[in-house]
């Protein structure tokens, strides 16, 4: 196995760097990354202090850094030592830099500013975790989306994935025996959204669940024909409600998420039409 050495320089956090690597690496196999991780590099002694250790372990230098002396210096020091070294987001903002006529603000952690947004976003996260399950079902008007879905259908970290984009989201098991309350079947803001997989696979991850749990891997939650009536019986009511589903059988957390937003952007998209259009009133 191929090893590489792989030093993420970042005047800020490295969150945004660390995510970049995390993706690009994912796209080979067959290597060990030993990854060399610098945060909050903001002065030439601290930049000294990596270089050496650069030295000691070479491989690829990976950066976001906007001071340009100690960008300058890294990308020198990396020429001398024959190692590559890559400004991680320079083609993106150049790209942005030519396209909206200014010049970025060399500002490091701009996106950290604890703003609005950011608080939205803690907002989110604490009003879905309240709201896991089914509880606290009274203030489902309040949620941006409330996703619906039997046992196993990865509701929970959809909805937790979610609030971390910024939207309030609930979500709800459907139990045939258990019939959710009418309020679901009468919200006006939030969307709802049903979710829905292949009886096999669903199977498959509840005796998964069962076995960690230490329970008995066979009772009706795995039974082929309950399970089937299950999701049945889940479909029909996204079906008479006119819910729109997403089958997330062969679908990552993210993947889903993505699918989800989508349907919000569209859905807000007709109501701002219907709204400019005056077939309905602005809320």
């Amino acid at each position: 196995m191929k090893q590489l050495h792989l030093h993420l320089l970042s005047d800020s956090t490295g969150e945004t760097l660390e995510n970049i690597a995390k993706a690009v690496l994912a796209q080979f196999e067959g290597v060990e990354v030993i990854k060399h991780f610098w945060p909050m590099v903001r002065m030439e002694s601290h930049l000294d202090r990596i270089l050496t250790e650069v030295a000691a372990n070479p491989g690829l230098v990976l950066f976001t850094l906007v001071n340009p002396d100690i960008r300058r210096k890294l990308e020198s020091q990396c020429r001398k030592m024959g190692l590559p070294s890559v400004a991680a987001m320079d083609a993106v903002t150049d790209a942005l830099s030519n396209m909206l006529g200014q010049a970025a603000k060399a500002r490091p952690g701009r996106q950290h500013v604890l703003d609005s947004a950011y608080f939205a976003r803690v907002d989110a996260i604490q009003f879905t975790i309240a709201h896991d399950d089914g509880i606290a079902w009274e203030n489902w008007e309040e949620a941006d989306i409330i996703l619906a879905g039997v046992s196993r259908t990865s509701k929970t970290p959809t909805s937790i994935y979610l609030a971390n984009r910024g939207y309030k989201v609930a979500n709800i098991p459907i139990v045939p025996e258990s019939p959710p309350p009418d309020l679901l079947f009468n919200l006006k803001h939030p969307q709802v959204i049903g979710l829905t997989t292949n009886a096999d696979r669903l199977i498959q991850v509840r005796r998964n669940r069962l076995l960690s749990l230490n329970q008995a891997p066979e009772t009706d939650y795995v039974d082929m024909e309950q399970v089937k009536q299950e999701v049945m019986y889940a479909r029909r009511m996204f079906g008479d409600n006119g819910w729109p589903v997403i089958d997330v059988t062969r679908r990552s957390i993210e993947e889903t998420a993505a699918a989800i937003i989508n349907l919000v952007n569209e859905q807000n998209a007709k109501n701002q039409l219907a709204v400019k259009n005056g077939d309905v009133p602005p809320s």
